[in-house]
């Protein structure tokens, strides 16, 4: 890290040296901050003291502009037509531009749309005003409309009348320059401590689940020992105990592996994947070792059944209480008969587990009943969630194609691509019984929606510019686009 860190140095100087050939630049809070929020979207009581302690390069007046439109609309045809309606300073005394020294900032939440809009003496080029668009797009996509319109007038003041020596241009130029000889030393040096880091990370990981593996190992080959095999479910989990010590002596031998590296192995970008399969493997096997405590307890009515049978209804409440929030989101057709279903049965869920978990304190009924019972409710609820997708792709897409689309990014979640998804192994004896796909969760749910939101918007072409005023918009030529998010 000391070679690193001289590195940094000289490039500090260098740069340094080259930036201090240019003048001073101001930093300077907007001299008034406008807003018409026509579509009634904004909190101002969080917008306005975020706008006004913005700097910009120079004096700068910002004004908000929102209104509900619609998808085929021309956001900068709006947006002169409601200045020379009730706001004519923000046009130029000619009529042709906007006024010197003004930012606009336009959504239109309910079209789709984000426009920037400026006078002569603040215009920027057109890939920076696709620039500052962008850098409030992911909110606005979330329906975040006042954190999204802040970032965007942080993204313009960072780019309207930006000094030479802190473009963009400028400085990829002067980096280029001085790095050259250096970078590829210095990055490798970058490379293997980030690997280092993370390769540490990774072995605590490890070490910390392998320690609770071997720590109950007796305990947890007791428990395997007593679980009836004639359960469907005792069968089930037995059956990945029979591997369980193959893989603990796998296990055993990666952390020999991985505790010989020196510092300097650990650095290494192969060592880092051996050292992650370690955490993996022992992360497996504590979870697993957990299930078989949980199963032996449960289905023999140990004593410790009654926080078993709880870790067993946690991935079913969990979904439970993240429908509300999940109708709640935009786009989500939270006032349609899927949506009902789907209050309708949580609430008649929260009640059943109630009473399964009495019927099961006093043995009206058997673990294995108890179960099946939470098998078919969560297979009902992914029944209602994949009732409730057809519903908000149909709201969504605007045809077959964008349709087919959304169905095969739900799909692609309930099917459990890990490296897109994140989907994980539930630690439970249903999660260790059935497949990851077998039961599709809110979680899931959220995640294949907001991916099939973003194809479709993508396919749309959300990121195209539109310039130009339309027909009313006669010949005036004022710096500004807009595009739809």
């Amino acid at each position: 890290m000391g070679i690193v860190r001289k590195v940094l140095c000289v490039l500090l100087l260098v740069v340094t040296g080259l930036v201090g050939l240019g003048p001073a630049a101001l930093a300077v809070t907007p001299v008034d901050v406008v807003v018409e929020d026509r579509a009634g979207v904004l909190d101002q009581n969080t917008l306005l003291p975020a706008v006004r302690a913005i700097e910009f390069y120079q004096p700068t007046k910002v004004a908000v502009y929102t209104y509900n439109g619609s998808a085929s609309d021309n956001l900068n045809e709006e947006v002169l037509r409601f200045a020379r309606a009730e706001r004519p300073e923000w046009i130029s005394a000619d009529g042709q531009k906007w006024a010197n020294g003004l930012f606009i900032f336009a959504l239109d939440p309910v079209g789709r749309h984000v426009g920037t809009y400026m006078g002569e003496d603040r215009k920027v080029s057109p890939g920076q005003r696709e620039d500052i668009q962008n850098a409030s797009k992911e909110l606005l996509r979330d329906a975040q409309w006042t954190d999204g319109t802040i970032a965007g007038i942080q993204r313009g003041a960072e780019l309207i009348n930006q000094p030479w020596y802190r473009s963009t241009a400028f400085l990829v130029a002067a980096w280029t320059t001085v790095v050259a000889a250096i970078a590829g030393a210095a990055t490798w040096l970058i490379v293997r401590w980030r690997t280092r880091v993370s390769s540490r990370k990774e072995l605590a990981r490890g070490d910390a689940s392998y320690a609770n593996v071997s720590m109950d190992l007796q305990v947890t080959e007791l428990n395997a020992s007593t679980i009836p095999d004639a359960s469907r479910y005792g069968s089930t989990v037995l059956e990945k105990h029979r591997t369980f010590m193959t893989k603990y002596n796998t296990a055993t031998g990666l952390s020999n592996q991985v505790h010989a590296l020196s510092p300097k192995g650990l650095s290494r970008r192969p060592n880092l994947k051996l050292v992650r399969s370690y955490a993996d493997a022992a992360a497996e096997l504590d979870a697993l070792d957990d299930v078989i405590s949980d199963t032996n307890a449960l289905l023999n009515r140990g004593s410790a059944w009654a926080p078993a049978w709880d870790r067993q209804l946690a991935p079913f409440r969990a979904d439970l209480a993240a429908i509300e929030q999940m109708l709640t989101k935009r786009d989500a057709e939270s006032d349609s008969a899927s949506a009902a279903a789907l209050r309708s049965f949580r609430d008649e869920s929260h009640r059943e587990l109630e009473r399964w978990t009495s019927e099961l304190s006093d043995g009206t009924i058997t673990p294995e009943t108890a179960l099946d019972r939470l098998r078919d409710a969560r297979t009902h609820l992914s029944e209602l969630l994949k009732n409730h997708a057809d519903t908000v792709i149909e709201g969504y897409a605007k045809n077959e194609k964008e349709a087919r689309l959304m169905r095969q990014e739900m799909e692609s979640a309930q099917a459990g691509s890990k490296a897109k998804y994140g989907r994980t192994y539930e630690p439970s004896i249903l999660g260790t019984v059935y497949p990851a796909y077998y039961f599709f969760s809110v979680p899931t749910f959220n995640s294949g929606f907001t991916t099939g939101v973003s194809s479709v918007s993508s396919a749309r072409g959300g990121g195209s510019s539109t310039t130009g005023y339309g027909g009313s918009g006669g010949s005036f030529s004022g710096s500004g686009s807009s595009s739809s998010f």
